[in-house]
């Protein structure tokens, strides 16, 4: 029953995390907490655009955030968000690497 649930909550985190946008926050955000302004200006789009993929993403547990003044500050809930994220870019790279090789060999 609990690894059910587990699965479940898996793949909802899972589910938000497939948008390049998200990633492109989580990137961001690697080495420490960054601005709403900053991160707007850093992926080029619009502040409502980007307040609903840190909404979201603030909604599942990825990111907190927290106010001083005006400004709202974002940062990863827990740097193992990045470890994940990199795992899976290593093997999706490798998955690109080996792919290129098949289609070399095909061509000889």
């Amino acid at each position: 029953m609990v690894e059910r649930q587990l699965y479940e909550l898996h793949a909802s985190i899972c589910q938000t995390l497939a948008n390049p946008k998200r990633l492109e926050v989580i990137s961001l955000l690697r080495d420490g907490e960054k601005s709403v302004t900053e991160l707007t200006e850093a992926m080029q789009i619009g502040q409502a655009n980007l307040s609903q993929h840190l909404g979201l993403m603030r909604q599942k547990g990825i990111v907190v955030a927290r106010r001083e003044g005006l400004n709202i500050y974002y940062r990863l809930s827990n740097s193992k968000i990045i470890q994940a994220c990199d795992l899976m870019r290593q093997v999706l790279l490798e998955n690109l690497k080996t792919g290129a090789v098949l289609v070399e060999a095909a061509r000889t």
